[in-house]
């Protein structure tokens, strides 16, 4: 069973399954309740292409509404982040939960040994277990928002495109005939999709006005609430131009829930967003345990860094330390840290 998006990668995904002769069927899944402006990402389109491509390749397409599962399992967990001053990532949460949980469950009561997804991946057996490998397109490789996935769920999934680029992709949508060939990407939030973000998280927590200051304790301005900024921001402060310093940009440096205070920096390089070590929790390998210290490892602190080589400290159960090689930039409480080692990923936990 694969999840058909209405996007130009699981199309491509479902049509290469059917050249390989395997037995495939296609699912929708509608996970927002609420009904989308003209202005915003549209369900029904998306599904609308989605059946457009299942009648061209001639396979049926199931349809599922798990909102409910949605609702609890992402996104409280997603409002309770931003209301707590961290910057959460939902796509992350989202794969775990839904695509290769709620989805899975789904699939395999209609009769389906495996799913198979769109993702940017690819799942290799060796040495008795699955491996989760990145794609061959480094530019689109997916596997950091797949580090909570684990060998049970592995072991029922398909990455049909983990092999290919995206030019290549699109070239073979467009050669199989596939309505969807020359859609664009979707950005957003996953399964929610392109919103006016601001205005969208406005309607789900208050917020709360508060003052700027430097960390020296001056008051540069007002703040529109916490929530509204992550660690590293530059654009929105309104802070630009004061007489009383440089032409250097200002940067978010802290978030103070008990005080509501934005404390900001100026300068990319300044000292108070670097650092070389960060605690994160919420530890999941993939294999199953954590890898051999001797192992040699770089991570990611966010989607589309380059590698940074480190070390694990003070490993347990539910909570691990990290030392980089080298001050990383702007980390941020809410996000995940994702481990590799070479194309190899090996897990990861939610930075604190």
């Amino acid at each position: 069973m694969l999840g058909l998006s209405g996007g130009v990668d699981s199309s491509v995904a479902l049509w290469r399954l059917k050249e390989q002769g395997v037995d495939v069927e296609a699912l929708f899944m509608k996970n927002w309740t609420e009904e989308d402006s003209a202005d915003y990402c549209s369900s029904a389109l998306d599904l609308a292409d989605a059946q457009a491509v299942c009648d061209v390749l001639n396979i049926p397409l199931h349809q599922v509404n798990f909102a409910n599962d949605y609702w609890q399992r992402v996104f409280e967990h997603f409002l309770n982040e931003y209301a707590a001053g961290r910057t959460p990532n939902p796509d992350i949460l989202c794969n775990k939960e839904i695509k290769f949980n709620a989805f899975l469950d789904y699939a395999q009561a209609l009769g389906a040994d495996k799913i198979a997804t769109g993702h940017y991946a690819q799942n290799v057996w060796y040495d008795e277990r699955w491996h989760l490998h990145r794609a061959v397109d480094s530019n689109k490789d997916q596997s950091y928002f797949l580090y909570t996935l684990n060998q049970q769920q592995l072991a029922h999934s398909v990455f049909p495109i983990g092999d290919l680029t995206k030019p290549l992709l699109r070239q073979l949508a467009e050669k199989a005939a596939l309505p969807t060939f020359a859609k664009k990407d979707s950005t957003g939030i996953c399964f929610i999709g392109e919103r006016r973000f601001k205005d969208f998280l406005a309607r789900y927590l208050p917020a709360k006005p508060g003052l700027i200051k430097t960390l020296s304790g001056q008051t540069l301005g007002e703040h529109q609430g916490l929530m509204y900024y992550t660690l590293g921001q530059r654009q929105g402060l309104g802070i630009g131009g004061l007489k009383s310093s440089d032409e250097a940009p200002w940067y978010v440096a802290a978030k103070d829930l008990a005080t509501n205070v934005l404390t900001v920096v100026q300068g990319h390089d300044h000292p108070a967003l670097l650092c070389a070590n960060l605690n994160a929790t919420e530890i999941h390998w993939i294999a199953g345990e954590c890898p051999a210290a001797s192992k040699s490892l770089t991570a990611k602190i966010r989607y589309r860094q380059a590698d940074q080589v480190c070390s694990i400290e003070d490993v347990t159960a539910e909570r691990l330390s990290v030392r980089f090689a080298q001050s990383q930039w702007a980390v941020t409480p809410g996000q995940s840290i994702v481990f590799y080692s070479d194309k190899e990923c090996l897990g990861g936990g939610v930075i604190v």
